[in-house]
């Protein structure tokens, strides 16, 4: 190999390349296709500072650029004849490949490097994760370099540019599309054709994923360099630089009339090569998931084991060691595979590091076998998850949980959900099992029932919440009644929706709570799980009496208000105040959820919106609320009290009544035309209140919403619903550690990735909310005073009536019934137009929303797409301007074109 060989052929390359305005358009296009890619309709949906639109589509786009920078390698060279006499030249072929190789390769990352324009709109829309997006950008160009080489062999196979360009796009297409072979074979085949096994056809599937391009692109894409993609990239570009090299060499290749032929060994040394490259990519792909070899380059270091990880195994006792029973289906759905790899891969981290005193056990599970009824046996369920198969929408049972066990103690993880940290989740069911006791979380038995039980009103068992299933796996859980004196010995005691309580009950709890006791308390001006139990209402009757009568429904203390436990807490909260929050964080819910849905974030223009001077919120990002209430601090009150959620400015707070009406059929229903103006003021959801108050010590946490731990919302937190990532489990869990005085755990509930939504973005759209949402009340205001003015009406004529002395009483009564008919028929005509007028406003404001809305997307967009090919329009202006200029100055003054002539 001589450098300076390779360098001439690549200075010879580049030059050409850039020689003409072709060239150029094809990095114009390329650039602008990238930005057109990154910024659609589904990444402002999304409103996260990332290129994830990009990767999707970039493997797609390779199919088009790579080919169209390739296609002149070799064939140009064969259609020019220039071949022959590059190959004259004292230089090898391989120097000669390898410097084409290297121009091609310079030529893809100026491309890039013109593309980065897109990071400079998402640093000035928000504050992206730069280690992500710089281990993206270097997928991109590993994915690139990789198929040059391969556009580079569709080109030695031809003289043709155009058919250069179409099997370039071929070859590059069998990498690309290769993950999908196993998904796209048909599960049964009869009548005289091949049949595909289900176990041969899964194992096919993840044979060619492993393969697949845009797997690895994918890993990159999370911020994580690993070594395996590395291999698998540089393996490309390998094995098609040979297949090249072997294609150029055929000109010194022999006629032989015995043996093997030339093309013979060749063609034999490129499969020993081919199999080679796959068997190590396997092979390095499963040893870096068992050593986890790769480079976290995440700004939360996401995919490395935590300190408070590595410190607990050097401390577990070798006498008493731990064992992890993980029960994995070995085939899961597409929408599985990135977890089931991080689990496998941290369970290995954890077997290594672990030593003796760590066993993991792994085992396979398929559906109806020996090892899925162990999984059963220990509580542990397969998730039924929906998947798309071949356009079919099936249904497929996977298993994905653990036991962790000791001679002290047993944890089971039922299943390892998608929103959950599975380093937080082991770590914890580790540390549980190692220590000889749990401390003891009770459950106070209220109407809002999370211990479950047998409900009167309806004749239902009802199911504990799965907020208390989450709580055993660290706690143990007691059910604690208030009938009398609490003396259960408790590290943390949880009331939700003390309002229920009767006047005993409550004092008991109030008791418990001056006692100084840990208390973490739940209450809700409207609880969506149960609208029956809203404090500021009667209790629903309770079934159960003699002959299917139903039972006088028991009086609420302090009707509702828990009067008592506020003065304990030096609190005021009112039980019919309901809050609402005008932001809209995620476009894609903005016309689905009301403003009473109020998403607690930074983003809301609160700076203290989640605490970052609590333990208990520091690390948390965001926190879904349902119609929940607002809690202040009294006055008089001598406690320290430290807000934890609030919302922001555009916010403000209606009344109960306000927002529901009887319904038809009995029941409530919620009003359509509740105002939601403003008050420019931040209510706080939750608290955290201690010291202590009339020689009473308190230390407890008041939450003013129920629903934000209903099992509702922990399925949508779990899974990640919707594309959600919300922290209302780690809240709770959290808001009990502290509580208890164990913060061990809410270091590891801070790894996941910081929610960066684009900020700038989102405030221009409040902005123009907010004027809407006036212009929008002032509608409903005049349509008020309209109906009012009418009603007057009504009002003064019949006063006018009732006055008039000259007619008897039977004449003012039909006279009074006669207006009142005729005027009812203009109020009710005049109130329908009224209404009509109103809605027509609205829809015209909703409308001119939605157009702004657009437009600012659109122009960010417009902006996004137009800056990328602007550098590379100039420098080919500048370029081809210098080399038209230096080609006049170089030719003689008689050789020139005159207008003469």
């Amino acid at each position: 190999m001589r450098p300076h060989v390779i360098f001439a052929v690549l200075k010879r390359n580049l030059m050409s390349y850039f020689s003409g305005v072709l060239g150029y358009l094809f990095i114009v296009v390329f650039v602008v296709a990238a930005a057109w890619s990154a910024f659609n309709a589904q990444f402002f949906t999304n409103n996260l500072a990332n290129l994830d639109q990009l990767t999707a589509s970039f493997p797609y786009l390779l199919l088009f650029i790579i080919p169209a920078v390739t296609m002149t390698a070799w064939a140009d060279e064969k259609r020019q004849g220039t071949d022959e006499l590059l190959f004259t030249l004292p230089a090898s072929d391989f120097d000669i490949l390898l410097g084409k190789f290297l121009s091609l390769v310079v030529v893809y990352t100026i491309a890039l490097a013109f593309s980065m324009t897109q990071l400079g709109v998402l640093g000035y829309y928000a504050d992206p994760d730069w280690g992500l997006l710089a281990t993206t950008y270097f997928g991109y160009w590993l994915a690139g370099s990789a198929l040059i080489a391969a556009g580079m062999f569709a080109s030695v196979l031809t003289s043709s540019i155009t058919v250069a360009f179409v099997l370039g796009s071929i070859i590059c297409a069998v990498p690309v599309f290769v993950g999908t072979i196993g998904e796209n074979m048909p599960r049964r085949v009869s009548q005289g054709r091949i049949e595909v096994g289900e176990s041969f056809r899964d194992t096919l599937s993840s044979f060619c994923h492993e393969l697949s391009l845009a797997e690895r692109l994918r890993e990159f894409a999370m911020g994580v360099v690993p070594l395996s993609g590395l291999v698998y990239f540089v393996s490309l570009i390998a094995f098609f630089l040979y297949l090249n090299l072997v294609f150029v060499g055929r000109r010194h290749w022999v006629k032989q009339t015995e043996g093997m032929s030339m093309a013979g060994h060749s063609g034999t040394r490129i499969v020993c090569l081919g199999i080679t490259l796959v068997a190590c990519n396997l092979l390095i792909s499963k040893a870096s998931e068992a050593v986890g070899m790769r480079f976290d380059m995440t700004a939360e270091r996401l995919y490395t084991l935590s300190r408070t990880t590595t410190d607990l195994m050097g401390k577990i006792d070798k006498d008493a060691p731990i064992t992890i029973q993980a029960f994995i289906s070995p085939q899961v759905p597409r929408e599985f595979v990135g977890h089931q790899t991080r689990l496998k891969g941290l369970l290995r981290q954890y077997d290594r590091m672990g030593g003796s005193a760590i066993e993991v056990r792994y085992v396979d599970v398929q559906p109806f076998s020996e090892e899925a009824d162990e999984a059963r046996h220990f509580g542990i369920e397969p998730n039924r998850s929906q998947t798309d198969r071949d356009g079919r929408i099936q249904v497929e049972d996977v298993f994905m949980g653990a036991v962790v066990s000791s001679p002290n103690d047993q944890v089971v993880i039922p299943f390892f959900e998608q929103g959950s940290s599975i380093e937080y989740e082991l770590t914890r069911s580790i540390r549980t099992v190692a220590k000889k006791e749990r401390l003891t979380v009770g459950i106070l038995r209220t109407d809002a029932k999370v211990n479950g039980g047998f409900d009167m009103a309806t004749f239902r068992s009802s199911p504990e919440w799965r907020v208390q299933q989450e709580l055993k796996k660290q706690y143990i859980v007691k059910d604690v009644g208030a009938d009398t004196k609490i003396e259960d010995k408790l590290d943390v005691l949880i009331a939700v929706l003390p309002s229920s309580l009767n006047k005993v009950q409550l004092d008991n709890l109030v008791e418990y709570t001056k006692a100084g006791h840990a208390v973490l308390i739940l209450d809700d001006p409207l609880p969506l799980i149960d609208p029956r139990n809203s404090p500021s209402q009667p209790k629903p009757r309770q079934g159960g009496g003699m002959f299917g009568n139903q039972m006088p429904p028991e009086e609420r203390a302090y009707k509702g208000t828990n009067e008592p436990l506020m003065k304990a807490l030096g609190l005021i909260w009112k039980n019919n105040s309901i809050v609402w929050d005008n932001t809209k964080p995620h476009p894609q819910f903005a016309d689905v959820l009301q403003p009473e849905y109020v998403f607690v974030t930074p983003q809301n223009g609160n700076p203290r919106a989640i605490s970052s001077q609590s333990d208990v919120t520091s690390s948390l990002q965001e926190i879904l609320t349902l119609f929940a209430g607002e809690i202040h601090q009294d006055d008089r009150s001598k406690l320290k009290f430290q807000a934890l959620l609030e919302t922001g400015g555009n916010s403000g707070i209606n009344k109960w009544e306000d927002m529901l009406s009887p319904g038809m059929f009995g029941g409530m229903e919620f009003k359509q035309d509740a105002s939601h103006n403003p008050d420019e003021k931040a209510h706080v959801l939750a608290a955290h209140v201690t010291g202590e108050n009339d020689g009473s010590k308190v230390n407890a946490i008041f939450v003013a919403d129920v629903d934000i731990i209903s099992d509702a919302l922990f399925n949508v937190v779990q899974n990640e619903m919707h594309g959600l990532r919300l922290d209302n489990v780690k809240f709770i869990l959290n808001c009990v550690d502290v509580l208890a005085g164990d913060n061990s755990y809410v270091d590891l509930r801070k790894r996941r990735p910081q929610h960066r939504a684009l900020t700038e973005i989102q405030r221009i759209k409040d902005e123009f909310g907010k004027l809407t949402q006036k212009e929008r009340d002032e509608a409903e205001k005049s349509a008020k005073e309209a109906v009012e003015k009418l009603k007057t009406k009504l009002t003064t004529e019949v006063e006018k009536i009732e006055k008039d002395a000259n007619l008897s009483p039977l004449e003012k009564a039909q006279r009074m019934e006669m207006a009142r008919q005729r005027v009812q028929r203009e109020l009710d005509v005049e109130e329908a137009n009224i209404q009509r007028k109103k809605q027509e406003k609205l829809d015209q404001l909703k409308a001119r929303e939605q157009r702004q809305n657009r437009y600012t997307e659109g122009n960010i967009r417009f902006l996004a797409v137009l800056f990328p090919p602007i550098p590379a329009i100039l420098l080919a202006i500048i370029l081809l301007s210098m080399r038209r200029a230096a080609e006049v100055r170089d030719i003689e003054e008689i050789r020139r074109l005159t207008n003469n002539r």
